[in-house]
């Protein structure tokens, strides 16, 4: 048994599912096998507790039957608590934010572009100290370790945590943690320090900034953690059972990598509705309209999971590197605008059929939608919870090669693949039965003879 869990601001969805064995779509292409062979035995809606998703959790696993719920060997849960926060600017620590550039990153200062609220709510300062690596061992410029030591024992006290960024840092990620040594040292051990290098890609403003958030995040995703797992008793659960949580990429993470990582839940919920509402109606391809009370987003889907965003990828108003939906959202009740918004959507020159789920999609006509096939599945109104029990454990990993420098693409592409195989072993997926799978290679912008590689890595959770 597998209970599927959605935590939204109004209702609180929790699937059970049956699964047979191999339902995580661990395919080796990435995409989604789905849940072949199970099959939905509850579905439930409860009323969200404002403020309290964990409450809300337990009250819409506890409204499942119990003697089912003692079988469930997995919790997979979508609580969107990090992305509630960033939208209404509460709850979020205190960031020192340092890059690690000098002259040749001091064209745009950190932060520029936020919305001016979320900026006073997370920025407890900013630094530039002269650094940065490159993509050779002659490419960078030494770390100017006395200015980040100043930087560190200004801000001691007053930090709640430390968002690092260096040129080059995904190249190169020594000078990023020579600085939190030093800070760590000047404002505090417990201090948790966010290095850019772990997160995102080469751009250094997007990387900067989803550093900063998934530091303003690290204490909320915790506390919230921590609440969970204290929970767990509560819920009659099989002994053991494996907790996970939904991610923006339309795959699973356990605890513990969230809360080394909690801007990878950003857009978790979008994600796991869009890959439930794929796995609901038998379809890889096709355009997903997620209809609530007051307005509907609509997304992508692609080979079973998500379209990312491109590089106007946002969250709260903040351009960021990670790989969150690419989402419209339009008024619920606008019929024009969402048939707009699915055109907008549709990503190949034969129209992709539409997917309505969602509280709302019953309210949708199919001649709202004309010119294509529209599809309300069963159980569509928890398709979040559903694609969260139905999902499999995720990792990912890119990195920037020269392709002049003397070192053989084939044994650089191999190392990705491990990597990003090794990254969902350490999110929580079974180490036996993760496959990775390489994405289209691509040119980096101004960086001669560079290529950027990534791959991803799909697996089910390490079971009892």
């Amino acid at each position: 048994m597998i209970i599927g869990v959605d935590v939204g601001p109004t209702n609180t969805d929790a699937v059970l599912l049956e699964g047979d064995g191999d339902s995580h779509g661990a395919r080796g292409d990435g995409a989604g096998d789905g849940v072949r062979g199970g099959q939905a035995l509850w579905a439930v809606k409860v009323p969200s507790l404002p403020g309290d998703a964990v409450g809300s959790l337990v009250a819409a696993v506890e409204a499942l039957p119990r003697e089912a719920r003692a079988r469930a060997t997995q919790l997979a849960v979508g609580l969107r608590v990090a992305g509630r926060a960033v939208a209404e600017r509460a709850g979020l620590a205190q960031v020192g934010v340092l890059r690690i550039g000098g002259e040749a990153a001091d064209g745009v200062r950190p932060l520029f572009g936020w919305p001016a609220e979320l900026r006073d709510a997370v920025c407890a300062g900013t630094a530039n100290v002269a650094g940065g690596g490159g993509l050779g061992p002659r490419d960078g410029a030494p770390l100017d370790r006395d200015a980040v030591a100043r930087f560190g024992a200004e801000l001691a006290g007053r930090a709640e945590a430390f968002a690092v960024s260096a040129v080059s840092a995904p190249a190169d990620g020594t000078q990023e943690r020579e600085a939190a040594e030093i800070l760590r040292a000047e404002a505090g051990a417990d201090v948790p320090v966010i290095l850019s290098g772990e997160i995102g890609s080469l751009g250094l403003l997007r990387r900067e900034n989803a550093t900063v958030l998934d530091a303003a995040l690290c204490l909320l995703v915790a506390r919230v953690a921590d609440e969970l797992t204290a929970a767990l008793p509560r819920l009659g659960l099989a002994p053991g059972a494996a907790v996970l949580v939904t991610r923006h990429d339309g795959t699973l993470m356990s605890l513990d990598y969230l809360r080394r990582q909690p801007g990878l839940s950003l857009g978790s919920g979008p994600a796991c509705t869009i890959r439930g509402a794929g796995l609901l109606s038998g379809l890889e391809d096709a355009v997903v309209a997620d209809i609530g009370e007051r307005r509907a987003r609509v997304g992508t889907l692609t080979a079973g999971y998500p379209q990312e965003a491109g590089p106007g990828g946002r969250i709260g108003g903040v351009p960021v590197s990670l790989r969150v939906p690419e989402l419209l959202t339009v008024d619920a009740a606008a019929h024009r605008e969402l048939a707009e918004a699915v055109d907008r959507m549709q990503t190949a020159a034969g129209r992709l059929p539409v997917v309505l789920v969602g509280g709302g999609a019953a309210s949708v006509p199919d001649r709202a939608l004309p010119g294509c096939e529209v599809l309300r599945p069963e159980h569509g109104g928890v398709a979040g919870a559903f694609g969260a029990a139905a999902s499999p454990v995720g990792g990912q990993h890119e990195r920037i090669v020269r392709v002049a420098s003397g070192r053989r693409l084939d044994a650089v592409r191999d190392e990705v693949r491990d990597l990003a195989r090794a990254g969902a072993v350490r999110a929580g997926a079974d180490p036996r039965r993760v496959r990775t799978v390489l994405e289209p290679e691509l040119t980096v912008p101004y960086v001669p003879d560079a290529l950027l590689l990534r791959a991803r890595a799909f697996g089910p959770p390490l079971p009892l």
